[in-house]
C-alpha cells in the first residue's frame, strides 16, 4: 500500500510540514503539489503498460519477454522525464496565473517549490519503471522497503530545509521542494542497487541484449497512452479544481488543501489495492481464468473498502484527537471549518476505494481507452458543476466537494456496467 503511493506520502510530509509554516505556504502546497503529482502521475501512467504487459507474460509462463519490455519502459520514461522537466521549468509561470490571478503571494510560493521540486522528476519517472517491473512479477516487498526510506528521508530534510535545522539553510516552501528532489534521488539509488543484484532478475534477461524494439514500442505505447492520458486528464481535473477553489479565497484554499491531504492519507489503502488488481487481473487472462476476474475485482474493492473505512471512520470523527499529531493546533479554527468535508469523505472514499480498484481492473484486463472515455466525460461534468458552484453561487466549499461524490458515481456506474458484460475478453494483448 505505502509503495504504490510514494507521491502521496510525499505530497503529505510536504502539506503537514507547511501547515506549520504558514497559511500562505499550506494554502500553495495544496495547487502546486496537485501540479507535480499530475506530472508524476503522467510518467506512473507510462509505466502500468509495462507493468500489464510484464504481469500478462509471466501469467503465461514466458519470463524471458519481460526484459525487452522493461527496457523500452524505461526509455520512454527517461524522455518523458526530459520533456516533463522543460515544462516545469519553462512554462510553471504561465500555468500558474491562469489559474491564481487573485492570489499573488500563493503564486510566488508555488513558483519556489516547482523550481527545485523539477528535478526530482528524472529520478520519479526512472522510479516507476522499476515499480512496475517488481508489480508486474507480484515481489513488491522491496517497494515497500524503498518507499519507507523515501519517506523518512524526505521528512526529515523537509524538516531541515524547511525552518533551518541542523545547520542547513530555511528555505520555507523551496526547501520542501528540494527535500523531496534530494529524497527521491536517495531512493532510486537504493530501489537500483536492488535490481543490480537481486540475483532471482536473471530469468527476466533485464539487461541482456539489449536493442530497441520497435514493435514492442508500438504495443507498448498503444497500451500506455490511454493510460497516461486518463492520469492527465484524472490528476489534471485536481489543478482545476484548486485553481476555482481559489476564487472563492485563500481561506477556502487552505480548507480544501487540508481536506485533500487528510483524503490522501487515508487513500493510502487504495493505491496498494488498485495496484495489485491491475496486475492480478492481468495475470489471471494470461492464464485464461476469465470467470474469476470480476470476483477478484469485487474481492479486492471490498478488502479495499474495509480497511480504508476502517482508518476513516475514527480520523473523520474525531480529527481533533487523531489529526493532533500530525497537524496540531495552531488553527483550530481552521480544522473546525473543515469538518464538514470530513465527514464528506467517508461517502467520497467508500466510492472511490471501489472505483479506483474497478478502474484498474479494466487496465489489467486491457480496456484502457474505455477507461479514458468514461472518465473524460466523468470529469467534464464534474468541472462543469463545480465552475457553477464556484462562479455563479454561493454556496460554499462544501458543495464543491460534493462535485466528488457526483464524479464517483458516474464512475463507477459505467465501470461495473462494463465489467459485467464481458467485453474486455475480446481484447488482446
Amino acid at each position: 500500500m505505502l509503495g504504490s503511493a510514494a507521491q502521496n506520502v510525499i505530497a503529505l510530509s510536504d502539506a503537514v510540514l507547511l501547515y506549520h509554516r504558514g497559511e500562505v505556504e499550506f494554502a500553495a502546497i495544496g495547487f502546486v503539489g496537485v501540479f507535480y503529482i499530475t506530472i508524476a502521475a503522467i510518467g506512473y501512467s507510462l509505466s502500468r503498460g509495462g507493468q500489464i504487459l510484464i504481469a500478462r507474460r509471466m501469467g503465461e509462463r514466458r519470463p524471458e519477454l519481460v526484459g525487452p519490455i522493461f527496457q523500452t519502459m524505461l526509455l520512454f520514461e527517461l524522455l518523458l522525464a526530459v520533456v516533463m522537466w522543460g515544462i516545469m521549468r519553462h512554462g510553471s509561470a504561465w500555468i500558474f496565473a491562469q489559474f491564481l490571478d487573485r492570489s499573488p503571494a500563493v503564486y510566488q510560493k508555488c513558483l519556489e517549490y516547482i523550481h527545485y521540486r523539477s528535478f526530482g522528476i528524472f529520478f520519479s519517472y526512472a522510479g516507476v519503471a522499476l515499480i512496475a517491473l517488481y508489480s508486474g512479477i507480484a515481489r513488491p516487498w522491496i517497494i515497500l522497503v524503498d518507499t519507507v526510506i523515501l519517506a523518512i528521508i524526505n521528512l526529515g530534510l523537509n524538516y531541515a530545509l524547511i525552518f533551518g535545522r541542523f545547520g542547513l539553510p530555511e528555505m520555507g516552501i523551496g526547501g520542501s521542494g528540494l527535500a523531496s528532489s534530494i529524497a527521491e534521488g536517495i531512493a532510486f539509488v537504493v530501489f537500483a542497487g536492488y535490481v543490480l543484484l537481486d540475483k532471482k532478475n536473471r530469468s527476466l534477461q533485464l539487461f541482456s541484449d539489449l536493442h530497441w524494439d520497435w514493435a514492442l514500442a508500438q504495443q507498448q505505447l498503444k497500451l500506455s497512452m490511454s493510460v497516461v492520458a486518463q492520469a492527465a486528464v484524472g490528476q489534471g481535473s485536481w489543478i482545476f479544481f484548486f485553481g476555482m477553489v481559489e476564487n472563492l479565497g485563500e481561506r477556502a484554499l487552505a480548507i480544501s488543501n487540508l481536506a485533500r491531504t487528510v483524503y490522501l492519507m487515508l487513500s493510502i489503502p487504495l493505491w496498494g489495492f488498485a495496484s495489485g488488481a491491475n496486475t492480478l487481473i492481468s495475470n489471471l487472462i494470461g492464464q485464461k481464468r476469465y470467470r474469476d476476474v470480476l470476483t477478484a475485482t469485487w474481492r479486492a474493492g471490498f478488502l479495499c473498502w474495509a480497511v480504508t473505512i476502517a482508518l476513516a471512520i475514527p480520523v473523520l470523527f474525531r480529527p481533533d484527537i487523531f489529526l493532533y499529531p500530525l497537524l496540531g493546533a495552531q488553527d483550530s479554527n481552521l480544522m473546525q471549518e473543515a469538518r464538514p468535508v470530513f465527514l464528506l469523505l467517508l461517502g467520497l472514499l467508500s466510492l472511490s476505494t471501489f472505483g479506483t480498484v474497478s478502474f484498474n481492473g479494466l487496465a489489467g484486463a486491457g480496456a484502457t481507452w474505455f477507461g479514458l472515455k468514461i472518465q473524460t466525460s466523468s470529469v467534464i461534468l464534474y468541472l462543469s458543476y463545480i465552475y457553477y458552484v464556484t462562479n455563479f453561487t454561493q454556496l460554499g466549499v462544501f458543495w464543491v466537494w460534493v462535485g466528488e461524490i457526483l464524479y464517483w458515481m458516474m464512475m463507477l456506474s459505467w465501470m461495473i456496467w462494463y465489467l459485467r458484460s464481458y467485453r474486455w475478453r475480446r481484447l488482446k494483448l
